[in-house]
């Protein structure tokens, strides 16, 4: 195949199918070129009729002449080498030219779908996700790589479409609290008598509107900063007590929890691991806060730590409001709030999706399990300290996995 290099020059591109084709040419060349000499030898050694001769026998041809036996065996021999090896190169190029024709057009064909590949590729854009190779040949390495090449345009797909409704949900997130500032600045400066009262009162909803704003851009920080590390190694891993986060993140609600009369129920046995501190306190804090905020008044919570020689673990569970079973794996998406998304309810609904990214960054797991009657229970599972850690991103531990609700 001819392609133009910088400059407008022709070059020769080495395609697979051209080196496919010249390989099996190679090949079929050898293998000819060395019956041949096989078939030369063993004629050479097959033709000795002067050996079973008396020495002296003269031989007379057709034309009357007469030589020596060894000399008439030698012409013979000769004769038909030459008719072998003239007779062999002309079957061998024949022979070569139709298979080296044949090679190219069985390679052209056994690699079409990989020429489909290219061309889905390069046809690939954020309007075309949707398309697809769908190969529909034998069973063989081609149809697994087609096969993988369109599983993986799916999952580009999902991500693309996961991250539009991300970046839609965090734009209108951002957006309420701002038009919240902006409506109260716009109606007390149009008010002429407004007195310090309106203007104080006005500052109080500006003042709680940044402060959700600006608690969604931590947490969204804080997501990302999760995200980016889960599938590589952890950009700090010091020795920590899940115990610990859980009870610094329950006296950070206790007043809420105070507040609402919801009974708190805890076991915080130690729960050694080896992680980043910052990360395993905002994922044990969003688990307590969510418990809380999602509770009912004179509810409850309880919160277990533990672990063994492999694991550790911090179950965070409370009463509340009926979960439906089939709303429990989207929980974990950005933005979610318990079936009631943007709302306005409290938080910025990004409190699981953070959990679940702080568990891939550390090779962990998350359960979520809906609780009979209301409630949910959520279950983290982390390497404990002193294993090997599973890296980050594999199949087994790499990326969370949300359980379907017990019956």
């Amino acid at each position: 195949m001819t392609v133009y290099a910088r400059g407008g020059r022709p070059r020769l591109r080495p395609t697979l199918r051209l080196r496919l084709t010249l390989l099996n040419g190679v090949l079929l060349v050898g293998a000819g070129t060395i019956l041949i000499v096989l078939a030369w030898l063993l004629l050479a050694d097959a033709l000795r009729p002067a050996d079973l001769l008396a020495p002296g026998t003269e031989v007379v041809l057709r034309d009357g002449r007469t030589l020596d036996a060894a000399q008439w065996e030698q012409q013979a021999v000769s004769a038909a080498s030459r008719e072998l090896v003239t007779k062999g190169l002309v079957a061998l190029l024949a022979v070569s030219v139709v298979g080296v024709a044949g090679a190219y057009a069985v390679a052209g064909r056994t690699l079409r779908p990989l020429r489909q590949v290219t061309l889905t590729a390069r046809r690939l854009g954020e309007a075309t996700l949707d398309q697809r190779i769908r190969y529909s040949g034998a069973d063989d390495e081609v149809a697994e790589l087609a096969g993988t090449f369109d599983a993986m345009l799916d999952r580009i797909a999902g991500a693309f479409e996961a991250q539009k409704r991300f970046v839609a949900n965090a734009s209108h997130e951002l957006r309420t609290p701002l038009a919240v500032m902006r409506t109260e600045i716009d109606v007390t400066m149009a008010d002429d008598e407004a007195d310090v009262a309106e203007f104080r009162r006005m500052a109080t909803v500006v003042r709680d509107a940044s402060e959700r704003a600006n608690g969604l851009v931590d947490a969204l920080l804080v997501l990302a900063r999760s995200e980016a590390q889960a599938g590589r190694r952890l950009a700090r891993k010091v020795p920590t007590d899940l115990a610990d986060g859980a009870g610094m993140a329950l006296a950070a609600v206790r007043g809420e929890a105070d507040r609402l009369s919801v009974r708190v129920e805890t076991d915080l046995a130690p729960a050694p691991v080896v992680g980043d501190p910052g990360l395993l306190e905002r994922l044990a804090g969003n688990l307590v806060e969510n418990a809380v905020r999602y509770n009912h008044g004179h509810g409850r919570l309880w919160i277990r730590t533990g672990a063994d020689a492999e694991q550790a673990w911090l179950v965070v569970g409370n009463t509340g409001f009926e979960v439906d079973q089939a709303d429990v794996p989207g929980l974990f998406e950005p933005f979610r709030r318990g079936g009631r998304e943007r709302t306005g309810a409290r938080g910025s609904g990004l409190g699981l999706s953070i959990v679940r990214a702080v568990c891939a960054a550390h090779g962990g797991t998350v359960r979520a399990t809906a609780q009979p009657g209301g409630g949910l229970e959520v279950t983290v599972r982390l390497p404990a300290a002193g294993t090997t850690p599973v890296a980050a991103g594999t199949a087994t531990v790499g990326r969370p996995t949300v359980a379907a609700p017990a019956d």
